[in-house]
């Protein structure tokens, strides 16, 4: 069993629409913007990213905003939600906040003693709000959303499975431990983590498969340390028979990628370098930032690419 997983890292999900996009993410869910770059193999398409002030591991969620794609259809085999933290006694305020900023189908509920409220996003994303207490992790204040309502990073994913069993395996060997069961729904949890500790899996057997598109979630990371941290990882899972990709260079992370047995994208990325290598951390995601291979490209770039509206 490896030892090197910190908890989530981030998330990545589909969109089509970037002003759409960042206004929901920004400005509803009151996160901050850290970054605006493009997608490493399809340049012509942006790369948000929002978190908390830094874009800690653990708070990042990253959207590929491709203008024409459809959207996406719910099924297993995917992320088929993500869920962030918020300090308890908050959820009234976001059930308040959320139907006036573009979410759909706002729910109360819970699950394992937590109280949630689900809802979808304006592209159809499947998120959830979790009250949790002792989540000492700092929040980005910049957006309106009061400090002892806002969001301090991811809480879990959930897996949605015709069978779960063989990833249950997978996240075992991660270092995660079983926690709870009901309801359909497993939990998984790593130990002293980032507090983006939790991964639950629904098993929906009847299910049909997922079609990605706008909405969906492309793939979920985990946090390591660093990239020897994550060359250990890498090292045992190509050992225990998964096909593990090369780690390859994110400009703020470090990342290797491997399919797995449900078919959800799993990504392991490090904490190093991070979101301020080239940005001042006062100036993140202000200015568009290009991979190098793709810094020849910027003035073309800047002319087709829609503006990222601040209203």
């Amino acid at each position: 069993m490896l030892d090197s997983i910190r908890g989530l890292h981030h998330v990545t999900a589909m969109a089509r629409d970037p002003n759409l996009n960042n206004r929901f993410f920004s400005k509803a869910l009151g996160l901050r913007r850290v970054k605006i770059t493009v997608n490493f193999d399809e340049p012509s398409v942006y790369h948000l990213y929002y978190g908390d002030a830094q874009g800690t591991p653990g708070s990042v969620m990253t959207h590929f905003p491709f203008p024409h794609i459809v959207k996406g259809r719910p099924g297993t085999g995917e992320v088929g939600e993500t869920a962030f933290s918020v300090p308890e006694g908050s959820l009234g305020y976001w059930a308040g906040r959320l139907p006036d900023h573009g979410a759909d189908a706002v729910m109360a509920e819970e699950r394992f003693g937590e109280k949630r409220l689900r809802f979808a996003g304006p592209e159809g994303d499947r998120l959830a709000l979790v009250e949790t207490s002792g989540d000492t992790r700092a929040p980005w204040l910049g957006a309106g959303v009061p400090e002892d309502a806002a969001i301090r990073g991811f809480h879990s994913v959930t897996l949605r499975l015709r069978d779960g069993a063989a990833t249950e395996d997978v996240l075992k060997f991660m270092g995660y431990t079983h926690r709870q069961s009901a309801n359909g729904i497993t939990r998984y949890g790593v130990a002293n983590g980032n507090g983006a500790d939790v991964v639950d899996i629904q098993v929906l057997p009847n299910m049909p498969r997922a079609e990605q598109g706008a909405g969906s979630v492309h793939h979920v990371a985990f946090s390591v340390a660093n990239r020897a941290e994550q060359a250990k990882v890498r090292d045992a899972l190509a050992e225990a028979g998964h096909h593990v990709t090369p780690s390859i260079d994110r400009d703020y992370f470090y990342a290797i990628y491997f399919r797995t047995p449900g078919g959800v994208l799993f990504e392991v990325a490090t904490d190093e370098p991070g979101f301020a290598r080239d940005e001042d951390e006062a100036e993140l995601g202000t200015a568009l930032k290009l991979p190098t291979q793709h810094e020849h490209l910027r003035d073309r770039l800047v002319d087709y690419l829609p503006e990222i509206k601040e209203d």
